[in-house]
């Protein structure tokens, strides 16, 4: 079977954001003054062959823990849909 696994990887909250801060201030320069916070991070799609769901989640929480996030200041979340 096929699935589509939409992956978010976010920095963990302790961890200062220096993009974030970037944006925020650029928000701020454009006159949009009502935003308090903001946290950069990835988005990835992967389209993958498993047996079945369980299968396919089991794959792409290894990749997200193994290859796709930092886990000392990252941290992920994961929906897999079938095709």
């Amino acid at each position: 079977m096929q699935f589509v696994a939409d992956i978010n990887i976010m920095p963990i909250k302790e961890i200062l954001d220096p993009q974030g801060k970037a944006v925020k201030l650029g928000l701020h320069n454009l006159g949009i003054d009502q935003v308090d916070d903001v946290r950069i991070g990835k988005h990835i799609s992967i389209r993958l062959e498993a047996d079945d769901a369980d299968a396919a989640e089991a794959k792409v929480k290894t990749a997200c823990e193994k290859l796709l996030a930092n886990l000392i200041m990252e941290e992920f979340s994961f929906e897999v849909q079938p095709v």
